[in-house]
């Protein structure tokens, strides 16, 4: 599925990619978005926003938009109302309008406000009628450490290898943890405190060998056998020791 095209009710909103101009002045050069207060200076708008989305052949698309701070984002569409509950997923790059305003990438074009992002038609246009609502993703404001899906993504300062399964694990409220290593399920417990510390018991897992992911396993499990802290910023937790560089870090996944 990609964000380049979306089909409603017969409609096709058509999104492009545009760039990012800037103004000259006398004294100096300047984007002309750095001039004036807009939502791209002003706003905390770095974050995951999710909603359920038009959809002309099912329920509705659940999907989350993840933007970053470094120009990057992330989208996560499923089709509800079918028996998939495959999850489409797509990365890439972003652009500013010069107004600060708009977000734009590949197939589409996004209005950010407080806590909000807007769909707008291939003409930049905010969507009006009926679905007007279904256009308006709202960020998720509320990731904690328990009952979230954390991928990891990064281990001792490298990015994680390509494995067999997705490397993940999941805080339960009561103490239990369960997730992947990359290769082998996994289980065990935890104990969070005050002020950011954590401490991981004994983890156990099934025994399949597996000849791409076992590297990652062993470094995951040393991670959860010597973390003693956690920073949670956004839709990212590390696991730290110390004061020292981070362990490991994770990012948030809200659909699956």
């Amino acid at each position: 599925m990609t964000f380049k095209k979306i089909i409603l009710n017969g409609a096709v909103v058509s999104l492009a990619l545009l760039g990012v101009t800037s103004c000259t002045s006398i004294a100096k050069t300047e984007p002309m978005a750095d001039m004036a207060h807009n939502s791209r200076n002003s706003l905390d708008w770095a974050g995951a926003y999710k909603g359920t989305m038009p959809c002309a052949d099912c329920e509705g698309l659940e999907t989350v938009i993840t933007l970053k701070q470094d120009g990057t984002y992330t989208s996560q569409t499923k089709y509800l109302g079918k028996n998939d509950d495959k999850v489409f997923t797509e990365n890439g790059k972003f652009t500013w309008s010069d107004d600060g305003s708009t977000i734009m990438a590949d197939g589409m074009r996004l209005k950010v406000g407080e806590n909000q992002i807007t769909w707008l038609d291939g003409e930049g246009k905010v969507i009006t009628g009926d679905l007007a609502k279904m256009f308006v993703l709202q960020k998720i404001t509320n990731t904690t450490l328990t009952e979230t899906y954390w991928k990891l993504v990064e281990i001792n300062g490298q990015p994680v290898k390509p494995s067999p399964s997705e490397p993940y694990m999941i805080l339960k409220a009561d103490g239990s943890m369960n997730g992947s290593s990359g290769c082998n399920r996994m289980m065990g417990s935890y104990n969070a405190k005050d002020m950011g510390r954590i401490q991981f018991g004994q983890i156990a897992g099934t025994k399949m060998f597996c000849m791409d992911g076992m590297e990652t396993e062993q470094q995951f499990f040393n991670v959860l056998s010597q973390a003693d802290n956690y920073t949670i910023v956004g839709d990212t937790l590390q696991l730290n020791k110390a004061r020292m560089a981070p362990l490991a870090k994770f990012e948030a996944v809200y659909l699956r």
